[in-house]
This record gives structure tokens, C-alpha cells and sequence, in this order.
């Protein structure tokens, strides 16, 4: 190559110049791409059973709680939980309040353009739950569970069929969830939505008749069907709907570009979905397997 001529005297000290470039090249500070924190802090709800729950001692427990022990203990992480209100989970991440969001968080498009998820761990439908004794308790279409995409034509008709028996009525919903959104897009100006901060109040409100109907996934509605509190009280009514803007399943939300931590959530995720221990644990909890299918 064209250039200055280099004297034999100098050729060492250039040799062990390079050495040291490289050697401070390999030695740069590790980014989120390629480190894992040594405390992963799981931020979850504590109020959205059966997924995650605070029990009266103060602890928490669930779905969520023991599939997340599981997994961290097969990848060797220690994971510590952080309870968050619902409303701020998204931005406790940002701010680096904790490392992942383990809430019933369901992958939708509008949440991947904030955050990362991992593969998901849970699949289910959602749908109305009304009063038992109520008007709307005998809806139509109960045997059908519908996907938002693969089945958009008959969804939107179910939906269709429904609007004039809902036309009026007051249906409570978790803010800032899917839930939430499926009503905007497709109930809006058919029923009046109150959104509310939690599912327990919402709950409250429909076992005191303040409200016609709440809409929510499914797995949570049964386990509150089955509280003392409101057993023989609330049914699940109506056809059931997954996909969509409900989203492609419930998963670990990150921050972006945490490849490192990301790949070894999957990984323990992956364990317990190959050797059946999430079937096993979700059957505890939902009393079905919320395994994703394909």
C-alpha cells in the first residue's frame, strides 16, 4: 500500500500498539444487548386473579407468580416481583423502575412499538360476563369462540347480532387493557363503557348491579365467577373472541433491545412449555391448559 516508509526500529512498539487497541476493544462496557441485571425485577398487578394475586398475609401468588419462579430458576436468574398498578407498568419499565412486566400483558401492535415481548405463555378468549338472574343472560352464540382474523366475517356478525340486545347498557372494563380496546372498536355508541382502574372493581359494580356486563378474559372471569362472593351471582354470556385487537397472546413485556435478558426468558419459557410444566401449572390455576397453539 501507498505511504509513509515505516523505520525496523518502530515495528515492536507497533505491534504492541495494536495489541492494546484490541485489548481496549474487548475491554468496552457490556450493553443491555448482551448483559442481564443480577436482581431481574418482575413487576406484576397483584390484582388480577387467577394470573396474579396479593394474598391477606401480603404475599404475592398465581398464575404468573409461580410459571415466572419456574422459569428464572431454569435459567439460573434471581428475579425478585415489584407490585405495580396496571396504569403504570409501561412506564415503571421506561423509567427503569424494574426489568419486565409479568401482568397478564397480552402482545398487541400498538404495545410492540414501546416494548419488547417475550414468546408468550398463555392463550386465551375473552367475552362478557353478566348477572345470572339478568336480561342478558341468556345471549345468543354462547357455544362460539371466534377469532378476530381467522374468523373476521363471523365475528363481525356475532358482534352484529349482539349490538341491539347490548344497546344501552353499561359494560365495565379494565383501563388501558385489550379489553378496553375491543369495546372502543367495535360496542362504541352501541353500549355506554366506564372503564375502571382494576377487574375487582369492576366486578363489585356488576355483583351490586351498578352495571349491566364487564368484559374481560376469560380465564379471570371464571375464577371470579367462583369466588364466595359472587358464586350463583355472575356467567360468562354471549360468543367468546381472541386474536386481533385482543392481541397474540400474553407474554413478558422488556424494555427494547434487551436481547440478552430477552433470549434468556425465552429460554426458560421454552422449558416449561417442552416438558408439559406449563400445562401442568396452568391447569392448576385456569383448571385448563392455557398452553399458546402454534
Amino acid at each position: 500500500m501507498p505511504g509513509f516508509p515505516i523505520s525496523p526500529m518502530l515495528r515492536p512498539f507497533l505491534g504492541l500498539a495494536a495489541l492494546a487497541v484490541a485489548a481496549l476493544g474487548a475491554a468496552r462496557p457490556a450493553t443491555a444487548e448482551d448483559t442481564v441485571p443480577a436482581v431481574v425485577r418482575i413487576a406484576t398487578e397483584g390484582a388480577y386473579a387467577p394470573y396474579n394475586f396479593t394474598k391477606p398475609d401480603g404475599s404475592l401468588d398465581g398464575y404468573e407468580i409461580e410459571l415466572a419462579r419456574e422459569v428464572c430458576k431454569r435459567v439460573k436468574l434471581t428475579c425478585e416481583f415489584v407490585v405495580q398498578d396496571w396504569d403504570g407498568v409501561v412506564p415503571g419499565l421506561q423509567a427503569k423502575k424494574f426489568d419486565a412486566i409479568m401482568s397478564g400483558m397480552t402482545i398487541t401492535e400498538a404495545r410492540l412499538k414501546v416494548v419488547d415481548f417475550t414468546r408468550p405463555y398463555s392463550s386465551d378468549f375473552s367475552g362478557l360476563a353478566v348477572d345470572r338472574n339478568g336480561p342478558l343472560a341468556k345471549l345468543p352464540l354462547a357455544d362460539q369462540k371466534l377469532s378476530l382474523t381467522a374468523d373476521a366475517t363471523q365475528a363481525q356478525k356475532a358482534i352484529d347480532t349482539l349490538k341491539p340486545l347490548l344497546k344501552g347498557m353499561t359494560v365495565g372494563v379494565q383501563v388501558s387493557t385489550i379489553h378496553a380496546a375491543f369495546l372502543d372498536k367495535y360496542l362504541k355508541g352501541t353500549v355506554e363503557i366506564r372503564e375502571y382502574k382494576t377487574t375487582e372493581q369492576h366486578d363489585l359494580d356488576l355483583a351490586a348491579g351498578r352495571i349491566d356486563a364487564i368484559f374481560a378474559n376469560d380465564a379471570v372471569l371464571r375464577t371470579t365467577a367462583e369466588k364466595p362472593e359472587f358464586k350463583g351471582g355472575i356467567v360468562l354470556a354471549g360468543p367468546r373472541f381472541r386474536n386481533g385487537v385482543l392481541g397474540q397472546g400474553v407474554a413478558m413485556g422488556l424494555r427494547k433491545g434487551e436481547a440478552a435478558l430477552k433470549a434468556r426468558l425465552d429460554e426458560g419459557i421454552g422449558s416449561v412449555i417442552a416438558d408439559g410444566t406449563l400445562k401442568a401449572i396452568s391447569t392448576k390455576w385456569f383448571k385448563a391448559d392455557m398452553t399458546p397453539q402454534g
